[in-house]
């Protein structure tokens, strides 16, 4: 009988941190504002995986204090502590501009210029109907100078 081997914990670590940072790019290469806030968080959890696992895997071992011989490194640890708070801080203002740019442009596309059902806006109809300068709303659509108050994209 054949004895089956198990891949090790070091392959498995590796083989999902490359899955995390694939799905990270291919998310970061769309065309949506959402998904590149998804894809770069998910670009931040690859690259806190690949920091603890360069600190070695270390079974029952203490990270500071210990009377064994063999010690973990508590550097990577903190190191991946910092950057999960500062990860979450930069996504909730990566979002908050994503929520912002939709309102101002009436379409979540990183570019602005693509509308949802794929064709690409015309700039002289949108020249003359958007107002320029700062757009708000309001229920007559006086504040923002069009003439189509409930069909515009910018009131």
């Amino acid at each position: 009988m054949m004895a089956i081997t198990l891949p090790s914990m070091e392959f498995l670590l590796a083989t999902g941190i490359g899955w995390v940072t694939a799905c990270g790019i291919y998310l970061v290469l769309r065309g949506c504002s959402f998904p590149v806030v998804l894809g770069l968080a998910l670009l931040g959890y690859a690259v806190n995986l690949f920091i603890v696992v360069m600190g070695r895997l270390w079974w029952a071992a203490p990270s500071v204090l210990g009377l064994g011989a063999a010690l973990a490194d508590p550097l990577p640890q903190a190191l991946v502590l910092a950057a999960i708070v500062i990860g979450f801080a930069t996504t909730g203002f990566v979002i908050a501009l994503a929520l912002r740019s939709r309102h101002e442009s009436g379409t979540d596309h990183v570019d602005g210029q693509v509308l949802r059902s794929g064709a690409r806006a015309s700039s002289s109809a949108d020249a003359a109907h958007k107002p320029p300068g700062r757009r708000t709303w309001a229920p007559d659509g006086a504040s923002c100078g069009c003439s189509t108050p409930p069909s515009c994209r910018c009131c």
